[in-house]
């Protein structure tokens, strides 16, 4: 599979580009600053600078020319400010999902956040509001398309290795964590499974990641 990875230099991305040219699938990683190029290409993955939030439809399309699926991984991060998160968390993810049904990319796999549509009462001040409002449109603008997708909702994510077991499932009982290991295993794995049109939560458990997406 050729699968087109927007936000290919985050945390998660970087992982999965590893999981899925060691599969023997060919990654490519889209990404702002060329500066980012190196830990791109040490995934074994390929590059293209390409940035989401000021490149038209047509650029995009041409990238995503040939691919068999897209995952959106980016985000605005912390500290971007209110108006990138809706540029890049919801706009981003848009523009992307535009240009996979302009070429017929039909696999489309988003990540997303749990608590999207109910926010902790934690996260009610600052740039959360923010955040969660332009996740909660992404998904909304993607379950309306014609396209195979699913939208991944991890829990709190660590840096601990990964364990490979973990609770998928439409809706867990809490909050949880999950390293960004098993974050992007579990995707490897969707990617290539039959699983669309399902929003899914994702936490550490005890099921193996394999038997987890089987099980779906």
């Amino acid at each position: 599979m050729r699968i087109v990875i927007a936000g290919g230099h985050g945390q998660i991305a970087l992982l999965l580009e590893q999981h899925l040219t060691s599969a023997g699938h060919t990654a490519v990683g889209l990404i702002r600053r060329p500066e980012q190029v190196p830990d791109v290409t040490a995934t074994g993955a390929e590059v293209v600078v390409l940035d989401l939030e000021s490149v038209d439809l047509d650029a995009v399309a041409q990238v995503l020319e040939g691919a068999d699926a897209a995952v959106f991984a980016a985000g605005a991060g912390p500290n971007s400010g209110v108006l990138r998160k809706d540029t890049v968390d919801r706009g981003a993810s848009v523009l992307l999902a535009d240009a996979a049904e302009r070429v017929g990319v039909r696999r489309f796999l988003q990540i997303s956040g749990m608590g999207v549509d109910t926010p902790p009462a934690q996260f009610s001040d600052g740039d959360w509001p923010a955040y969660f409002s332009a996740k909660a449109a992404a998904e909304d603008d993607l379950r309306s398309r014609d396209l195979d997708w699913v939208i991944l909702r991890p829990g709190g994510l660590t840096d601990e290795p990964g364990v490979g077991r973990v609770t998928l499932t439409d809706k867990v009982t809490d909050l949880g964590f999950v390293p960004r290991a098993d974050v992007a295993a579990v995707i490897a794995a969707l990617l290539t499974s039959d699983v669309s049109h399902r929003t899914l939560e994702l936490v550490s458990g005890d099921t193996p990641i394999g038997q987890a997406v089987r099980d779906l």
